[in-house]
C-alpha cells in the first residue's frame, strides 16, 4: 500500500507488531468502523476512503498535482469530504505554489509560481467542470445543491453523532427539566417536537439558544482556522499536512449541521498513519478510534448482530493496543489513568445499553435512552482527543521542510 510506504522506518523492529507499515496495515485494512459501514450496514465507503489515502500518499511522495487530481475527484464523488478540503487547500498554495521558505520557517513570498498556481487550478477546475458541467447546461445546479446540502433535516440525526451539540443537547434537557421542577418554565413553552424522539426533524431548544445551520457553519469555520494558522505558518511538511486534515474533519464533525455518526470515519482512517510515527498521536488514536467505532453500534441494532460487532471490535481493539504498545515500546504508557479508566467505563456502558435496558420498563417509556447514554458518553471521549491533539498541534514547534516537489 502506497500509505504504509509513507512510514517506512530503516529502524523497524524485527517482530511483525514493531513494524510500522505492517501496523498501520493493519489499522488500514482490518478497521472496524470501515468493517461495519460498508459490509455489515452495507455502505460504500470503502473505494472512496482507498482515493483519500492515495491522494495523502502523493501529497507525502511531494507529487503535489496528483494528490490534488485524486482529491478533486474525491471531492466531486461525495461531497462530505468539503470537511477536509480547507487542508488541502492551505498545504497545496503554502507547499506547492510557493517554491521557497525563509531561515526562520515562514513563506518566502518572492517564490510564489505563478505556473505552479494555474496549473493547480486548471486540474481541479477541469474536474469540477467534467462533474457539474452537465447540470450547469441544463440548469439543474441548484437543484443539486439543495440535495447535496438538505438544511431542513435539522440539527441532529436521528441517533445523534457524539459531537459538541449532543452535548449542547443533553444541557438544555436538563436545565429546562430542573426549570420545571423549580418552576421557573412554564409547562406550556416546551415544544411538543422533542429533540429525543430518536427523528429526523427540526427543534427549537427550551433553554439555550436554538441552533441554525449558519451558526454550525461558523462555529466549524472558528474552530478549523488555528490548525490552517499552523499549517501556513510552523510548517511541518506533509505530516503537518495530515495533522491539519484530521483536525478539520474532527472539528467538522464536532460542530457540523445534522452530522451523521459515520463520519466519525473520516478521521479516524487518516489518525492511522499518524498514530505509527508518535507515540503522542498513537495516544490520540486509541481514545479516538475505540470511542467513536463504538459509537457506531447503534447502526446494527437486532439481537443476531450483537455478538457480530462486539466479536470484531473487540479484535480490532485488541490489535491497536497492542500493536501500537509493540511499535512504542521504549515511550512508555500511551494513556495516562484517566484515559484509560474513561475507555474501560465503555464495557458497563455497552452492558447496560445492550443487556440491562432492553429488560426494563424503559424500553417503552424512555425508548431513547440508550442511544442518548451511548452518544453522550462517546461525545465526551471524541471531545477529549479533538482538545488533545488540538494542543499538541499548537504547542509543536516549526520545522523547516525542503523543497522537493513533483
Amino acid at each position: 500500500m502506497k500509505c504504509c510506504k509513507c512510514v517506512r522506518s530503516k529502524k523497524e523492529g524485527k517482530e511483525l507488531l514493531e513494524r510500522p507499515t505492517f501496523v498501520l496495515a493493519g489499522l488500514l485494512l482490518w478497521n472496524f468502523g470501515l468493517l461495519l459501514v460498508d459490509h455489515i450496514h452495507f455502505q460504500y465507503n470503502g473505494f472512496l476512503f482507498g482515493l483519500m489515502l492515495l491522494s495523502i500518499a502523493r501529497i507525502f511522495q511531494r507529487r503535489h498535482l496528483e494528490g490534488a487530481l485524486l482529491f478533486a475527484v474525491l471531492l466531486n464523488f461525495k461531497h462530505i469530504y468539503l470537511y477536509v478540503a480547507p487542508a488541502y487547500g492551505v498545504y497545496l498554495l503554502r507547499s506547492f505554489c510557493f517554491t521557497a521558505n525563509k531561515s526562520d520557517g515562514s513563506v518566502k513570498w518572492s517564490s510564489f509560481s505563478l505556473l505552479r498556481f494555474v496549473s493547480l487550478g486548471t486540474i481541479v477546475c477541469a474536474v469540477f467542470a467534467v462533474s457539474l458541467g452537465p447540470f450547469i447546461a441544463m440548469g439543474q445546479l441548484p437543484q443539486v445543491l439543495s440535495r447535496l446540502f438538505p438544511f431542513r433535516r435539522g440539527l441532529c440525526h436521528a441517533y445523534w453523532a457524539p459531537n459538541f451539540w449532543a452535548l449542547y443537547n443533553v444541557m438544555d434537557k436538563t436545565m429546562s427539566v430542573i426549570g420545571l421542577k423549580l418552576r421557573w418554565i412554564d409547562p406550556g413553552k416546551i415544544p411538543k417536537a422533542s429533540m429525543t424522539g430518536g427523528l429526523v426533524q427540526e427543534f427549537q431548544h427550551t433553554v439555550l439558544p436554538s441552533v441554525t445551520p449558519f451558526a454550525t457553519l461558523i462555529c466549524t469555520l472558528v474552530s478549523i482556522l488555528p490548525c490552517l494558522w499552523c499549517l501556513w505558518s510552523k510548517p511541518q511538511g506533509p505530516r503537518g499536512f495530515l495533522q491539519c486534515l484530521t483536525l478539520c474533519a474532527l472539528s467538522s464533525f464536532m460542530f457540523g449541521w445534522h452530522v451523521h455518526e459515520k463520519a466519525i470515519l473520516l478521521a479516524i482512517l487518516p489518525l492511522s498513519v499518524l498514530c505509527v510515527r508518535s507515540a503522542n498521536d498513537a495516544g490520540i488514536y486509541l481514545i479516538l478510534t475505540t470511542t467513536g467505532h463504538l459509537s457506531l453500534f447503534p447502526l446494527l441494532f437486532t439481537g443476531p448482530e450483537l455478538p457480530i460487532k462486539i466479536l470484531l471490535m473487540l479484535l480490532f481493539t485488541i490489535f491497536s493496543f497492542s500493536s501500537l504498545k509493540s511499535v512504542f515500546r521504549s515511550e512508555g504508557h500511551l494513556l495516562n489513568r484517566l484515559e484509560t479508566l474513561y475507555l474501560m467505563g465503555l464495557v458497563p456502558l455497552e452492558v447496560f445499553c445492550e443487556i440491562v435496558y432492553p429488560l426494563t420498563h424503559w424500553q417503552q417509556s424512555l425508548p431513547f435512552i440508550s442511544l442518548l447514554l451511548t452518544s453522550v458518553y462517546c461525545a465526551l471521549g471524541i471531545t477529549y482527543a479533538w482538545l488533545r491533539m488540538y494542543v499538541s498541534v499548537l504547542t509543536e514547534p516549526a520545522t523547516i521542510p525542503q523543497k522537493k516537489d513533483k
